[in-house]
């Protein structure tokens, strides 16, 4: 007989549209997209959820606010 392991199932991700990426990283959107539009781009590309409409993973916010800190920690 064999036994499975008590694995956690992931939470599923969270996609955040525009206001609530600008709430969680107190940017404004247009600094957003202009960020967007550098190359390489300097913050997470969205994904089109439809032709008007788009979202970044949570998770993928999450990671760039880590980096900025990472980052800010380096410059001390």
């Amino acid at each position: 007989m064999k036994t499975q392991a008590n694995t956690p199932t992931p939470a599923p991700e969270t996609l955040l549209r525009l206001p609530a990426v600008v709430a969680r990283v107190g940017l404004q959107k247009s600094a957003i997209y202009e960020m967007l539009n550098r190359t390489p781009p300097a913050f997470p590309r969205p994904l089109k959820l439809s032709r008007r409409a788009v979202c970044w993973p949570e998770s993928s916010i999450n990671r760039w606010i880590r980096e900025r800190i990472a980052a800010a920690g380096d410059q001390s």
